[in-house]
C-alpha cells in the first residue's frame, strides 16, 4: 500500500482527535496500512515509538499523522494538525507536555510534505506559529457520525435512566476537564443564571478528567447547586444524551474545530458556546454565542435560551441544517485526495 498511517491514536480513549482517526481511517479502508504499538504505548513511550520505530515501518511510503504529531525521521510524511494549543497556551498543560511540543512542532513542521488543519482558524496558526505557506496546508473540517441524530423519546428516557438524570429539564456540557475547556467560568455562570432560570433545569457536566501526564490543574471552584456530574459517557450514549438536553453549553478557551458543537447540532440541540478561535466557524449563524471569560454574558445566554422556546426552535432547526453541511465520508475522501496527491 502507498500510504501508511500513524496509529498510535489507539493506544488512547477516543476522544476529539482520536475519534477523528478513527473516523477517517475506517473510511479510508485498505487502501491505508495502518501501523500500531505492539502493546498501549503511552506518555513519553508512545512517542519514542513513534520517533523511533514507527518511520523504519513506514520506510518510503508516504506517511499520515492524524493526530498532531508523528516522527521526525519520515521520509514522506502528511499531518493533520488540530490545533497549537500547547504553543499558543503552554500554561494549560504539564510543563514537560509543554517543553516536548514547543521541541517538536516547529522541527516537525520543516519536514513535512503537506499539513491538513481541520479549520481556518487551525491554518492560520499554523502559518503563524509554525512559519508555513498556506499553499502547504489544506483545510479538511471534520465531519459527524450518522448516529448523532434526533433521538425519540424511548432513546431518550433510557439514557436518563443510565444517568439518573430524571425527568426534568437539562442544560449539557460535554467535553473532558480539562483547563481550556472552562469548567470554572461554566459554573461561575451557572451560579449566576440560577436565580433567573426555573428551579427544576439542572446542567449535566459530562467528561473524564485530563490526563495530568498532559494537563495542568483543573481547578473548577466550588460547585454551585443544580449541578450533576456524570464522568466519562460512552460514545453510544452520547447523541440521546445530546437529543434530550433543552440546550448544550460549551464555553471553551480555545478550540481547533469543536466537534461537540457539531454532534449536538446533529442531534437536534440548540447550542451556546464561544465567541472565539474556530467555533464560530463551525456553528456559523446555527448557535448563540457569548464571551467565555464573561460570566455575565455565559449566563445572559442561558437564561435567554431558556426562557425561549421560539429561540430554541430557530436554533434547534438552524443546528441540524448546518451538521448536515458536515460528515465523516466527505472529511474521508477530501483527505483522501490530499494523500493520493503525495502518494
Amino acid at each position: 500500500m502507498k500510504v501508511a498511517v500513524n496509529g498510535r491514536f489507539h493506544a488512547h480513549r477516543p476522544t476529539g482527535m482520536q475519534r477523528y482517526a478513527l473516523a477517517v481511517s475506517e473510511r479510508l479502508g485498505n487502501r491505508v496500512e495502518c501501523l500500531r504499538p505492539p502493546m498501549a504505548l503511552k506518555g513519553m513511550a508512545g512517542h519514542l515509538w513513534e520517533q523511533t520505530v514507527l518511520p523504519v515501518s513506514a520506510g518510503k511510503r508516504l506517511l499520515w499523522s492524524p493526530n498532531n504529531t508523528g516522527p521526525i525521521a519520515a521520509r514522506r510524511h502528511i499531518c493533520t494538525i488540530h490545533d497549537l494549543i500547547p504553543l499558543d497556551h503552554p500554561e494549560w498543560f504539564n510543563p514537560r507536555f509543554s517543553r516536548w511540543y514547543q521541541w517538536l512542532m516547529p522541527r516537525l513542521a520543516r519536514k513535512l510534505d503537506h499539513v491538513i488543519a481541520i479549520s481556518q482558524f487551525t491554518k492560520q496558526r499554523v502559518q503563524e506559529l509554525l512559519r508555513l505557506p498556506a499553499s502547504s496546508i489544506t483545510v479538511v473540517p471534520n465531519g459527524v457520525e450518522p448516529s448523532y441524530r434526533p433521538r425519540g423519546e424511548e432513546d431518550i428516557a433510557a439514557v436518563r435512566g443510565r444517568f439518573a438524570l430524571g425527568r426534568d429539564p437539562y442544560l449539557l456540557y460535554v467535553g473532558s476537564l480539562e483547563p481550556r475547556k472552562n469548567l470554572a467560568g461554566l459554573m461561575r455562570a451557572w451560579r449566576i443564571a440560577l436565580d433567573r432560570t426555573p428551579g427544576e433545569v439542572t446542567l449535566v457536566v459530562t467528561g473524564a478528567t485530563g490526563r495530568s501526564a498532559v494537563f495542568s490543574q483543573c481547578d473548577i471552584g466550588e460547585i454551585p447547586p443544580r449541578v450533576k456530574f456524570t464522568s466519562y459517557v460512552p460514545e453510544a450514549d452520547l447523541p440521546a444524551l445530546y437529543a434530550g438536553a433543552m440546550a448544550v453549553v460549551y464555553p471553551s478557551l480555545y478550540e481547533g474545530f469543536g466537534l461537540p458543537v457539531l454532534e449536538a447540532m446533529a442531534s437536534g440541540a440548540p447550542v451556546i458556546t464561544s465567541n472565539n478561535t474556530s467555533l464560530p466557524e463551525v456553528g456559523a449563524s446555527a448557535a448563540l454565542y457569548a464571551d467565555p471569560r464573561d460570566p455575565e454574558a455565559l449566563a445572559a445566554a442561558i437564561e435567554n435560551l431558556v426562557g425561549s422556546d421560539s429561540l430554541r426552535a430557530r436554533l434547534r432547526a438552524a443546528g441540524l441544517a448546518r451538521a448536515g453541511e458536515f460528515g465523516w465520508d466527505r472529511c474521508a475522501a477530501e483527505t483522501w485526495r490530499v494523500l493520493e496527491a503525495y502518494a
